[in-house]
């Protein structure tokens, strides 16, 4: 019965190092794709205008960069974004960390 209380654990224990991987991973998946899916919208958006994708693109990309550019120059806001993304890492490692002492005492 101790195996089996032991192997529980520490499947539950991978569930959360999983389900918080994931979240940093799509935390700044998100961070990078961004600015991407805003060249695209912006793209299309000239599309229906009635300008061609790659003068579109040639227009969009200049700009979403200047956007991207501002968002770097606003003071603290670039330290916010990685700060939350790390802070994340360390709740994840934390919560994992967390399982250790209940393993020690199911399996000792």
């Amino acid at each position: 019965m101790k195996k089996l209380n032991f192997f529980l654990v520490k499947l539950l224990q991978f569930v959360v190092f999983a389900v918080f991987t994931f979240v940093v991973l799509a935390y700044f998946g998100a961070m990078v794709l961004l600015p991407l899916d805003a060249v695209a919208i912006l793209v299309k958006l000239m599309g229906v205008v009635g300008i061609h994708g790659f003068i579109g693109a040639l227009i969009a990309i200049p700009a979403v960069g200047y956007l991207c550019l501002m968002v770097y120059k606003t003071p603290g806001l670039c330290k916010m974004i990685v700060d939350t993304g790390i802070d994340l890492i360390k709740t994840g490692k934390a919560k994992v960390d967390a399982f250790n002492p209940i393993a020690d005492a199911v399996k000792g």
